[in-house]
């Protein structure tokens, strides 16, 4: 039996800044891009979401709900900061950590439990370490698999610790809502209600041939994670066979310009933790989710790994734009994934790499560095420049 922790910083962005800015402790903080370029909310802390801000919704909806806020543009060299002292904290306890982002990840702590106590324990230590550290909360959960610790480190926010006991996951699962279930959105809802399936109780004890004829594959893998099922291990980012990235919206995105920039920042966070563990791949995954629980996986073979941005966000945007099914534009979850690693790749790229390859593989390498000393929006590509200028230019419509 493992003991899986789930740790999940709480509203990470905003409370950095919150922390930076002490006089507004208890206002409502807003992170991300500007209104005038067709920014989204990055972050909100729980003062802002009150409101109704939340994250990948344009700024300039969030001002209109909140304009007493506190905006803040995101300041990606110092999150990253924070985000590297996080992850040392984390490996004082296991080597078994599986980063999902810069403010949440796995650990496997099975392993650690003679050294440093139980699954309750530690999370309980690493939970006190963040705080006299960074002078940060975080939520965790403690659970025999992945699944059931990323649901209980949610249960309990802000600043929760929910432990599920491998004899208990029933009782753990079974009173919360269908939606609790990950992938079950506001339509997939709709369907389980009018079948008068509200609580996972209610979904564990549906038949698997029900569940496979109303969505499919999808319908074992529902079955399974009610029943507090997963096998996935813990898998540390430089033994992954694949690095991606994705977000779920709290609301259903219904705007291609909304995902193309979620799509933009993902692509961004992927290319540099490529090259940050030296890898290249020839293979770009994009995922997308539909509010009816539909998820497609889109895929785009290139001719040489790559850790180039211009390369993966290319490949990126042109399955968005023309390989989605013919169907209304309802989006719950985005992702991008690079697979295919080729290590030689990066012992030969000089030998082989063409002369526009080599020139924006040098660009990239000087994006990370101003980045990591000025932040992610000291630097932008030009087309960005440019679609920034059209959308100043066309901000009346």
């Amino acid at each position: 039996m493992r003991t899986i922790l789930h740790v999940d910083m709480d509203a990470f962005y905003a409370s950095i800044e919150e922390r930076d800015h002490p006089e507004l402790k208890g206002q409502p903080i807003i992170v991300g891009g500007r209104a005038e370029s067709r920014g989204v909310v990055s972050a909100a802390n729980y003062a802002a979401r009150k409101f109704g801000v939340h994250s990948a919704m344009p700024m300039k909806t969030a001002r209109s709900l909140c304009p007493h806020a506190h905006y803040f543009p995101v300041r990606m060299k110092d999150y990253a900061a924070v985000s590297h002292t996080l992850q040392q904290i984390f490996q004082r306890f296991t080597p078994l950590v599986e980063p999902l982002s810069l403010d949440e990840a796995f650990l496997d702590v099975t392993g650690s439990e003679l050294l440093f106590g139980t699954g309750a324990e530690i999370a309980r230590t690493i939970k006190r370490e963040v705080q006299e550290t960074l002078h940060l909360i975080a939520s965790v959960g403690v659970a025999p698999n992945k699944f059931l610790a990323k649901i209980a480190s949610d249960a309990d926010k802000p600043d929760g610790l929910v432990i599920v006991a491998p004899d208990r996951i029933h009782d753990f699962l079974d009173p919360l809502p269908i939606s609790r279930i990950w992938g079950i959105g506001k339509v997939a809802t709709r369907r389980f209600n009018q079948l008068g399936i509200q609580t996972v109780a209610q979904l564990r004890a549906l038949e698997p041939k029900l569940l496979t004829e109303l969505f499919g594959e999808q319908g074992a893998h529902l079955w399974k994670l009610a029943q507090g099922l997963d096998e996935r291990p813990v898998v540390p980012e430089r033994q992954a066979k694949s690095i991606s990235r994705e977000t779920t919206f709290s609301r259903d995105v219904t705007d291609l310009e909304i995902l193309k920039s979620v799509l933009i920042e993902l692509v961004e966070d992927v290319a540099r933790r490529l090259r940050k563990n030296q890898l290249r791949g020839k293979t770009i995954q994009l995922k997308i989710r539909y509010d009816d629980f539909s998820t497609f996986t889109r895929a785009s073979t290139i001719a040489q790994p790559t850790d180039i941005t211009r390369d993966i966000q290319g490949a990126a945007l042109q399955m968005l734009e023309h390989r989605l099914p013919a169907r209304r534009l309802s989006i719950r979850l985005i992702g991008v994934g690079v697979s295919g690693f080729d290590q030689s790749a990066v012992q030969q790229r000089s030998l082989f790499d063409e002369e526009d390859q080599q020139k924006h593989s040098r660009l990239d390498q000087i994006k990370d560095q101003i980045a990591d000393r000025f932040g992610m929006d000291s630097l932008k590509r030009g087309n960005r420049i440019i679609n920034d200028a059209r959308d100043e230019s066309a901000e009346a419509d």
